[in-house]
């Protein structure tokens, strides 16, 4: 592995032009650059709209799902009232209860790992914390991760067909939503059948699209910002030093891992009218793309943006998004990735490098290195471990 960290993908492009002409899949998505014009239209959404079943996303997903994903495909006041519904579950994290469970997930995982010889960390590791991390934010039997796990790192587009595998995770969704009419409880499920939107329950396909965007959104974000992460300290062995040292470092390294890594390259919105975007037209109807990943390179507002300062003040980056459609899901992420970090500085003494696979995002107008395709290490634990025990390593593969 040459370089762990992220190439600024659109450095010379941005310099050229803040307005990126792209293609993808033969529809013209022009993509915002600079910082401060993807921050300005992120926050417009009466000129840029997320109001567009299916185009949010880039590429578009008509081919792998027949809902629209709530509340994200939305724009006030619709959106307003449709993530008030889903706001408690996605406060969770902040709950000393729910933080405990993370923290025992996360050292229980990386007690398994440290009596390997070797771990792949994509499918191996962060695949099966997302899941089953996931289990805890909806409160489900955290058992249920183990088909999860089976789904890959995409829910739509790991391998396979994509309509196929769209059509598994609805098949499994109404499956759900019928066992939670049948026997309600405090799931996540149970929830949705039971709140309202505007005084009436929410139809089913409203519950669906709920339910499509918790399982289809922050999955291989939060996986692939796992793998850099634990990729990066492989071949940097002070950055873990650093925060073993001065254990504060850990929030604003937090933030820079996660701005450097800036998993989600860029996401739709449609412009209702005809709209100029730099020295571009965009009809009415047509997209743009918000390049998060270009945004939090701009070096008008990051001092050094390809360095990695785990002390970096300020740090405004928007991995998150910002404006209405803030993620849901940023403080589940967070305390992941700070959760992983204390227990890495707790409990590994430092990590090899055996093998590295780049996951390569290539499109005809860049190509950009978006973590690993795999990623293989061994853990050494800083004091001798019991044995990994039998139950977490047969999860940690998958086949529970």
């Amino acid at each position: 592995m040459s370089d762990s960290c992220p190439h600024d993908a659109f450095k010379h492009l941005r310099a050229a032009n803040p307005v990126l002409p792209a293609t993808f899949r033969g529809e013209a998505i022009p993509m915002l650059l600079k910082f401060e014009d993807v921050r300005k239209a992120a926050k417009d959404w009466q000129t840029f709209s997320s109001d567009a079943p299916f185009r949010v996303p880039i590429p578009s997903e008509e081919d792998v799902r027949r809902v629209r994903q709530l509340p994200i495909e939305t724009d006030p006041p619709e959106h307003t009232g449709y993530r008030k519904i889903v706001e408690p579950v996605f406060r969770r994290p902040l709950q000393p209860e729910f933080i405990e469970r993370v923290e025992h997930l996360i050292g229980s995982l990386l007690e398994a790992a440290a009596t390997r010889d070797s771990i792949e960390i994509v499918r191996g590791f962060a695949l099966p914390l997302q899941s089953r991390a996931l289990t805890y934010l909806l409160n489900m039997p955290e058992s249920e991760a183990a088909l999860w796990i089976s789904w890959g790192v995409h829910v739509f587009r790991d391998g396979g067909d994509g309509t196929a595998k769209g059509a598994v995770l609805e098949s499994y969704l109404q499956r759900k939503f019928d066992e939670a009419a049948a026997s309600p409880g405090e799931d996540f499920f149970s929830g949705l059948l039971q709140a309202e939107y505007e005084g009436r329950p929410l139809t089913r396909e409203e519950q669906v699209g709920f339910a499509n965007l918790t399982f289809a959104g922050g999955r291989d974000t939060i996986i692939n910002t796992v793998t850099w992460i634990i990729g990066y300290l492989a071949e940097h062995p002070a950055a873990l030093e650093a925060l073993r040292a001065d254990p504060k470092l850990i929030l604003t390294a937090t933030e820079e891992f996660v701005r450097i890594v800036t998993p989600l390259t860029h996401i739709g919105r449609v412009c209702p009218v005809d709209t100029v975007v730099g020295d571009t037209t965009v009809q009415a109807g047509h997209r743009i793309s918000l390049c998060w990943a270009s945004a939090n390179f701009d070096e008008t507002i990051f001092e050094a943006p390809e360095e990695v300062r785990l002390d970096r003040r300020p740090n405004p980056h928007i991995a998150y998004g910002i404006g209405t459609h803030f993620c849901l899901g940023a403080a589940h992420a967070r305390l992941i990735v700070r959760t992983l970090l204390r227990k890495l500085c707790a409990e590994v003494q430092s990590i090899t490098l055996l093998e590295a696979v780049p996951n390569l995002e290539v499109e005809s107008a860049y190509q950009r290195h978006n973590a690993w395709e795999s990623l293989t290490v061994r853990f050494h634990p800083v004091a001798t471990l019991p044995p990994g025990r039998a139950a977490e390593d047969r999860v940690m593969d998958g086949q529970e």
